[in-house]
């Protein structure tokens, strides 16, 4: 290959992807559905059938009072059933991992088969004051305690810290893996941050305060700010707003993508929300 030749490739790859960022700068959500009849819904996971799983807080955050459960719906918005399981105190981030449902609930993590519902022993995870979301990561389910910020490994029954930084994750809140690396979203500094074991921790984007769910499109990363806002993040850490509920107090929590679709449930006002990119 001649130097001439590679240096015309590489311009033409140059335009291109700055045609193709431009391309997703300029793209926009557009909903395609929308139920109620929720309770506080925080958290959403994907079944090993494709059907959605809806954390619904029902009481305080906080508390330990039973009242929370879990729906099951179908990506397509139907609900399939409101109350697929009940008896969980503030159930918010779910995974699924190898047929099982895992659901962070205040200071440990629940289990589920899927097929079943039989409850499996919980994880309890020592000195956890608010765990928050849940991910697969490198093969192991990862929670997130956002008073403490610290993430946590489980391993078997039992749970470790996997990552602990007081200042960097404050009000740690979104899991997501991507790839070899680990997305992470915090609400103190608002800000989106990526992890692997060769650079550790460092920050692609901020100004997102209150960031809360991770999803990964064409072109970037998308970012809920749970007041009520979606932002749109690209790899080099350009931030932009898609939507802003906060006038009509619409709560945007745990952001998902499954696909093509975009779930967001909405706490206040107990909606959740499917969201295509277009």
């Amino acid at each position: 290959m001649s130097a001439k030749f590679a240096r015309r490739m590489l311009s033409l790859l140059i335009v291109l992807l700055a045609a193709a960022q431009a391309v997703a700068e300029d793209r926009t959500l557009q909903q395609i559905w929308l139920l109620d009849g929720f309770s506080a819904p925080e958290g959403a996971a994907l079944g090993p059938n494709g059907e959605l799983f809806i954390s619904n807080v029902a009481g305080g955050g906080s508390e330990k009072d039973g009242e929370g459960w879990i729906s099951l719906l179908s990506l397509a918005g139907k609900l399939i059933e409101l109350r697929w399981l009940e008896g969980l105190d503030a159930p918010k981030g779910m995974v699924v991992k190898e047929g099982t449902l895992f659901v962070t609930d205040i200071d440990r993590v629940r289990r589920y088969r899927i097929e079943t519902k039989e409850q499996l022993p919980p994880i309890n995870v020592p000195d956890a004051k608010f765990l928050n979301d849940a991910a697969v990561y490198q093969g192991s389910v990862l929670v997130s305690d956002s008073r403490t910020g610290r993430i946590h490994k489980l391993i078997g029954g039992r749970s470790e810290v996997f990552l602990d930084d007081a200042e960097v994750l404050a009000g740690v809140n979104g899991l997501l893996a991507n790839g070899e690396g680990l997305l992470i979203s915090t609400m103190n500094r608002g800000e989106l941050l990526r992890y692997d074991d060769k650079q550790g921790l460092r920050k692609i984007a901020g100004g997102m305060e209150n960031a809360d769910g991770i999803g990964i499109t064409k072109g970037g990363y998308l970012v809920s700010s749970w007041p009520g806002e979606i932002y749109f993040v690209t790899p080099k850490g350009k931030v932009r707003s898609l939507l802003n509920t906060r006038d009509e107090e619409i709560l945007q929590n745990d952001l998902s993508v499954f696909g093509e679709v975009i779930v967001v449930p909405n706490w206040d006002p107990d909606t959740v929300t499917a969201w295509r990119f277009e």
